[in-house]
């Protein structure tokens, strides 16, 4: 496992813990199994950076060995989620890049959507206000999404004159809102607003501005209480089931199934069961 620059607390066979990993690019805490990540510069509406991008790869692909992290929830700071690639920091840089630089960093985005998808953790996106480029995807690769009333979500590569087809979009985007849906965000740019997004099924829940990371954060305590390896193998299997057929994805299941059935998860949710139920007598 790749040492992240905070140096998670290191344990034998490649686990670790994660609780004392100090982030250098946006705000990082665990408490109780769920690790919190708040995109932190609200004065720019939290884009990104070449850095913070890397960051966030690296912290997502080091959850994969993480013992105290059963649940993640991706925030931003100051009533927006993000805004995307910083226009000074990474949009200007990048007219500046031949064709190899544009290639390594257009590959290293895309390296970020993969490792939020293949860390066994479920990942809530907790968004509120500009939801934007790269911040969008952010959103789109998350496993749940909760809203408020006044996020506005926009696939807008195409307003900066690039293809819609960025960081997976073309591919995640019609498997959560639908063919036609998605080509109409991906060649417009426009605006999703949360009522769209609910009813499409982008977004899971709308919920209060106030009450946006306390409900975030309680789905996913509630999550991490629940059987992580369980969880962990439904992540895995939804996202290996998209290029199967369904009898390829019945054998997966099936094997997938008869694993969960060998852990302590399901003995013990069986034995809790069983001495839930009432004892039947007969007669007086």
């Amino acid at each position: 496992m790749k040492y992240l620059p905070g140096h998670p607390h290191q344990l034998p066979a490649g686990r670790s813990q994660l609780a004392d990993y100090e982030a250098t690019h946006f705000y990082f805490e665990v408490a109780e199994q769920v690790a919190t990540i708040i995109l932190n510069r609200p004065e720019r509406k939290n884009p990104l950076t070449f850095e913070s991008y890397a960051e966030l790869r690296d912290l997502f692909r080091a959850l994969a060995y993480a013992d105290d992290v059963k649940a993640v929830v991706l925030t931003g700071a100051g009533h927006n989620f993000c805004s995307g690639g910083d226009v000074h920091e990474i949009i200007g840089p990048l007219t500046e890049l031949d064709m190899p630089g544009l290639l390594a960093f257009t590959r290293m985005t895309g390296d970020l959507v993969k490792a939020i998808r293949a860390c066994p953790q479920p990942v809530i996106a907790a968004v509120d206000g500009v939801c934007a480029g790269a911040g969008a995807i952010l959103a789109m690769c998350s496993d749940i999404r909760f809203s408020t009333s006044r996020s506005k979500t926009a696939f807008l590569f195409t307003r900066v004159g690039l293809a819609g087809c960025d960081m997976g979009a073309c591919s995640i985007l019609p498997r959560l809102i639908g063919q036609g849906r998605a080509a109409d965000l991906l060649y417009s740019g426009r605006v999703m607003t949360a009522e769209e997004g609910e009813r499409w099924g982008f977004y899971n829940r709308l919920v209060p501005e106030d009450d946006l990371l306390i409900e975030a954060q309680g789905y996913a305590r509630m999550l991490a209480s629940g059987p992580s390896f369980a969880h962990s193998m439904t992540k895995n299997m939804l996202q290996q089931e998209w290029n199967m057929s369904i009898d390829q994805a019945l054998e997966a299941e099936a094997q997938a199934q008869a694993i969960c059935m060998m852990t302590n998860d399901f003995h013990r949710a069986y034995h809790a069961f069983v001495a839930k139920q009432k004892p039947e007598f007969e007669g007086d």
